[in-house]
């Protein structure tokens, strides 16, 4: 299996900014009011069915989430 490729500091640093800014009432309500689009919302749908599949029991889904966290916290903490 080939490997993800190492973001770039630029994209790193835009990611961050995006994902720590904060959003005021009305501009998370206008989010919301958006209604997915109809490619959107398969895509999401498929997601959804293949996690279900991959980890049936919300024992399972605990298990990968505490495996993904360990892991996107000790990726964080080596940027």
């Amino acid at each position: 299996m080939k490997p993800w490729p190492i973001p770039s500091s630029e994209a790193i640093r835009r990611v961050r900014v995006l994902s720590e800014r904060v959003l005021g009432a009305e501009e998370f309500r206008a989010a919301l009011a958006v209604p997915l689009g109809e490619a959107e919302e398969d895509d999401a749908r498929s997601l959804i069915r293949w996690f279900r599949r991959r980890y049936p029991t919300p024992a399972d889904r605990l298990a990968y989430v505490r495996r993904a966290y360990r892991r996107w916290t000790t990726a964080r903490s080596r940027m």
